[in-house]
């Protein structure tokens, strides 16, 4: 796999695709300016000649035109939904007392969060953990999850059914 271009709507990861010489294109994207953002990031994707799609920290949701154009897209999350859902998820997660928390990829799909799963796994927590710990744990176990993922896609290794997967090892 080789990464062409990362496209985001905030500045963050622009140094550290400097330098990783891959392309960066800062699109701003919010309610009002959906269609105009979309239409921009659909041009980008046909002009690097991109596959595969990943969402990563992507907070915004697709618009069914889009995912219509450009079908392969896989996102990433907690697996906190829909039990914690928000922008804090492992804060409320904390304050209940969770006792394992996990990670969640699939396919993107019209439906938010709905598509087919193709990878999820969890870490145990304890008394012990602080939202920090949450937090850190969570994201480390995305990582894991998303390479997964990824790997087993650019494998073909994923068949979709009826909004499910069967992953071939």
């Amino acid at each position: 796999m080789k990464v062409t271009v990362v496209i985001s709507n905030h500045q963050d990861l622009k140094s550290v695709c400097k330098e990783f010489k891959v392309d960066f294109k800062f699109i701003p994207n919010n309610s009002t300016c959906k269609d105009n953002s979309e239409g921009m990031m659909l041009e980008i994707i046909k002009e690097y000649q991109v596959d595969l799609v990943v969402l990563g920290k992507y907070m915004q949701i697709l618009t069914g035109n889009f995912i219509k154009q450009f079908p392969s897209i896989i996102n990433i999350h907690h697996s906190f939904l829909p039990a914690f859902p928000g922008a804090q998820p492992y804060h409320s997660a904390y304050k209940r007392g969770v006792k394992i928390i996990g990670a969640t990829s699939h396919y993107v799909t019209s439906e938010l969060d709905a598509g087919p799963i193709i990878e999820q796994d969890i870490v145990n927590i304890s008394h012990k953990d602080t939202v920090m710990d949450l937090i850190r744990k969570g994201r480390d176990l995305e990582k894991v999850v998303l390479a997964r993922t990824i790997w087993h896609h650019l494998r073909r290794k994923v068949l979709v059914h009826d909004n499910r997967t069967i992953v071939f090892e």
